[in-house]
């Protein structure tokens, strides 16, 4: 008998949905950025660190991917759906890495102070220019706007997934511990039980 592993692990998780809490948090903070001036400086200091704090845990979450192996992906899933799925998983690891240097190099362009706590301040990584300062807001618009499109597609995809195809594909980044799927040595197929 062999253990089929079908969960990420627990560290794989937890960076997840951290991530996740945070990215929903700055997607929140965002559209209440742009509905109104009356709290802007108050987001703006919010905002601004958990940006950078998104920053570097991709670049652990990333590190972290390529070292861990993962859980295989349904059986009911084609090979364009898995495609599409490590396709769009890529595309979410580049925006949530390219967001917050767009942004950092927006700020620096302004030489707007970026305040992580306190006197805590990170340097500017771009020259001062209002044209490059422009370009890098309307870039981090646009991109911001394509990561909510990713991010409503793997929503998406995941509602699908578990409630129509009921393939138990949740199951993989699910939060609590799931059993180990037990199987005999034969052929049987079938994804993780319902």
């Amino acid at each position: 008998m062999s253990i089929q592993r079908y969960q990420f692990a627990a560290f794989s998780r937890l960076l997840h949905w951290t991530m996740a809490a945070m990215v929903l948090s700055m997607l929140c903070i965002g559209v209440a950025m742009v509905a109104s001036l009356a709290n802007y400086h108050v987001l703006v200091s919010i905002h601004r660190p958990l940006g950078i704090a998104i920053l570097i845990l991709v670049v652990v979450r990333f590190v972290n991917r390529k070292l861990t192996s993962l859980p295989p992906f349904p059986a009911t899933m084609s090979r364009a759906e898995r495609l599409a799925a490590t396709a769009s998983e890529l595309t979410m690891y580049g925006l949530l890495f390219v967001l917050p240097l767009v942004g950092w190099g927006m700020l620096s362009a302004a030489r707007y102070p970026i305040v992580l706590y306190g006197s805590v301040h990170l340097p500017f990584i771009l020259p001062h220019d209002a044209m490059l300062y422009a370009v890098l807001r309307k870039a981090h618009t646009v991109l911001a706007y394509l990561f909510f499109l990713t991010i409503i597609a793997h929503f998406g995809a995941i509602l699908f997934h578990t409630l129509i195809v009921r393939d138990g594909i949740l199951k993989r980044m699910a939060p609590w511990n799931i059993r180990p799927e037990v199987r005999d040595g034969g052929s049987g197929g079938g994804g993780p039980g319902r």
